[in-house]
C-alpha cells in the first residue's frame, strides 16, 4: 500500500507539473502570437495610430467607471460659399500674359472685306517652371592710380573699388549655390552624390566632397553664431519638448564606423512666443548630454519613457506622453478580433485615453488657465480612473497587456504633470514631428562621415527647420544668411534670425500657393 500511495503521489506531481507547464507554454504561444502579429502590422500594416469613430464608446459593456459627461452646445453659423478657389491659389505667383493677335491683314470679314474689330479675349492658365541654371558671374573689382602723381610724384596712390567679399576665398561658392545644396539636402533629403550627378546635366563639375566641404566652413563660419542665439532663446521658454534619433558617423574617433550616435531634438511648445527647433549632434543617449543642453533651462519638458530625462534637475519638470503610453494598448486592440475588442483588457484602457484625447480636442481654443481648469474638472477623473483600473488588473508582467499596464502605471508620475500647466500638451508628439524631417533625410544620405559633418547637419537643420515653422522660405533664407553674414556683426544677429521684422519680403513664403490637386 505504500508503495502504491508514492506512485499515486508521485504520478499527481507529475500530473501538477505537467499541468503548469502547459499553462505556461500556452502563454507563452500566447505571447509569440502577439509579437508576431504587431511585427507584421509594423511590416505591412498601416502606421495611423487612428482606431474607428466608435472606437471612444468602449466603456460600453466595462467593469470600468465611464469619464464624466460634459456639457455640449449647438452652434449655427453661416459663411459665404468659396468662389474662384483656382484664381486665390494662383494670386501668389507671378502671371506672363501672352496675347495671340490677327495680323493686319488678316483682320478684313470673310463676307464684306470690312475691318473687323476685336470683340473679346479668352483666356486659360497653365503653370510654367523655370528651371534653374548655373552661371559663372565674375566679379571684376577695379583699381585706379593718378596719371599726374606717376609722372610728377614720388610715389603713386592706388584707389580700389569696393567688391563684396567671398564666401569661401579661393572657391567657386556662392550663397546662391550653397544654399542650394544645403536645402537640397538638408529640407528635401537629397544626397549629395544625386546633387553632383545632376550638376553635370547643367555642365557643373563640383565632388560631393567639396559640397561637404562648403556646408561644414559655412556652418562653422557663419551658421554657428545664429544657431548659439537660436538655442539661448530656446533655453529662455518655459516649455520645450525634446526626443532623439540615432545617426551614424563613420570616423568618430576610437569608435567603430557601425557604432551608433544620436541626434537630440528640443522644440518650443506649441504655445511658444517663438517657434524653434534646435538639432544637437552627441556620440551617445547618455544622460549627460540633455542635462549639459538644458543646464540653463527652468520650466516643463514633454519627452517619452526614456529613463535619462527622469534624472534632471529638480528645475525642470518632466511631463509624459499619454501617445506612448496609447501605443501599447493599440497594439493589442489592432491584433484583436472585432467582436472582443471592446469587452478586452486593451480595448478598456485605449478607451480611458481616448476619452482623454476626445476632451483635450474640447479643450484646444481655450486659453493655458482655463485649459488647466478644465482639464482638472474633466479629464483629472478620467486618468484617476484608467490607473486605478490598471492597478486593479493584476495582468501577467510578460503578456502584452501585462506590458502596456506596466508602462502606463511605471509612468504614472510623469503622465498626470499634464494637469499641473494648461500650456502642456497630452502628447510629445510635436518633438517626434521635429525628428521626422532628419529621419526622412537620413534615410537618403544615411550617414556623416565625420564630426564635423554631423554638427554641420545639425546647425543646417536647426535653421531650416526653424525657418519653415515661422513662414520663411528655406533657401530664400538662407541665401540671405550667407549673403549677409559675412559682412555682419555679433549686435546684429538679433535682426538676422527667422521672426524678425527687418527680413526682406522675399524671404517670406506666400500664404497663398498654387494648387494643382484637382487638375
Amino acid at each position: 500500500m505504500e508503495k502504491v500511495a508514492e506512485t499515486v503521489t508521485l504520478e499527481r506531481d507529475k500530473y501538477e507539473s505537467m499541468t503548469a507547464e502547459i499553462a505556461e507554454l500556452r502563454l507563452l504561444v500566447d505571447y509569440y502570437k502577439q509579437q508576431l502579429l504587431c511585427m507584421k502590422r509594423r511590416q505591412f500594416g498601416v502606421s495611423s495610430e487612428k482606431m474607428a469613430v466608435g472606437q471612444i464608446t468602449l466603456f460600453e459593456g466595462a467593469n470600468a467607471a465611464p469619464p464624466p459627461e460634459t456639457e455640449t452646445e449647438e452652434i449655427q453659423y453661416t459663411r459665404k460659399k468659396r468662389k474662384g478657389k483656382r484664381e486665390a491659389d494662383l494670386s501668389g505667383l507671378e502671371v506672363e500674359r501672352i496675347d495671340y493677335e490677327l495680323p493686319e491683314a488678316e483682320r478684313g470679314c470673310p463676307q464684306c472685306g470690312e475691318t473687323m474689330r476685336d470683340i473679346g479675349v479668352s483666356t486659360r492658365r497653365e503653370l510654367r517652371l523655370i528651371p534653374a541654371k548655373v552661371i559663372v558671374t565674375e566679379h571684376a573689382v577695379h583699381s585706379y592710380a593718378c596719371r599726374r602723381c606717376e609722372r610728377e610724384g614720388e610715389k603713386t596712390p592706388v584707389v580700389r573699388a569696393q567688391g563684396p567679399e567671398p564666401l569661401i576665398s579661393g572657391s567657386l561658392a556662392s550663397a546662391s549655390l550653397v544654399a542650394h545644396i544645403a536645402v537640397q539636402k538638408y529640407s528635401n533629403g537629397m544626397p549629395l552624390y544625386r546633387l553632383e550627378h545632376g550638376f553635370r546635366y547643367d555642365g557643373l563639375s563640383v565632388s560631393r566632397q567639396t559640397m561637404a566641404n562648403w556646408v561644414i566652413l559655412c556652418s562653422e563660419r557663419y551658421l554657428e553664431p545664429v544657431y548659439e542665439l537660436l538655442k539661448k532663446h530656446l533655453l529662455a521658454e518655459g516649455l520645450l519638448h525634446g526626443d532623439e534619433t540615432v545617426v551614424q558617423v563613420l570616423r568618430e574617433l576610437g569608435r567603430l564606423a557601425q557604432t551608433k550616435s544620436y541626434e537630440w531634438v528640443y522644440r518650443t511648445g506649441a504655445w511658444a512666443r517663438r517657434k524653434i527647433t534646435i538639432y544637437e549632434y552627441q556620440q551617445t543617449r547618455s544622460q549627460e548630454h540633455p542635462r549639459a543642453f538644458l543646464k540653463e533651462f527652468k520650466g516643463i519638458l514633454h519627452t517619452d519613457g526614456y529613463q535619462v530625462y527622469h534624472n534632471l534637475p529638480p528645475d525642470i519638470t518632466v511631463v509624459g506622453c499619454w501617445a506612448h503610453a496609447r501605443r501599447k494598448f493599440e497594439a493589442i486592440v489592432k491584433n484583436t478580433p472585432l467582436e472582443q475588442r471592446k469587452t478586452s483588457n486593451a480595448g478598456q484602457g485605449m478607451a480611458y485615453i481616448d476619452a482623454l484625447f476626445a476632451l483635450e480636442k474640447k479643450f484646444s481654443d481655450l486659453s493655458p488657465e482655463e485649459r488647466r481648469q478644465k482639464r482638472l474638472e474633466q479629464s483629472k477623473p478620467v486618468s484617476d480612473a484608467f490607473f486605478a483600473w490598471a492597478a486593479g488588473l493584476f495582468a501577467l508582467p510578460k503578456t502584452p497587456i501585462g506590458e502596456a499596464v506596466h508602462y502606463a502605471l511605471s509612468q504614472q508620475k510623469y503622465l498626470e504633470n499634464v494637469f499641473l500647466d494648461g500650456g502642456t500638451e497630452i502628447t510629445n508628439n510635436r518633438a517626434e514631428r521635429g525628428v521626422k524631417p532628419f529621419v526622412m533625410g537620413r534615410k537618403a544620405w544615411l550617414f556623416s562621415c565625420t564630426p564635423a559633418g554631423a554638427r554641420a547637419s545639425s546647425v543646417m537643420y536647426s535653421i531650416l527647420e526653424t525657418a519653415k515653422d515661422n513662414g520663411l522660405h528655406p533657401y530664400r533664407y538662407m541665401e540671405f544668411l550667407l549673403k549677409t553674414l559675412p559682412t555682419s556683426t555679433t549686435s546684429c544677429l538679433e535682426e538676422l534670425l527667422p521672426w524678425s521684422d527687418s527680413l526682406p519680403v522675399q524671404c517670406r513664403v506666400s500664404t497663398k500657393g498654387a494648387s494643382i490637386a484637382n487638375g
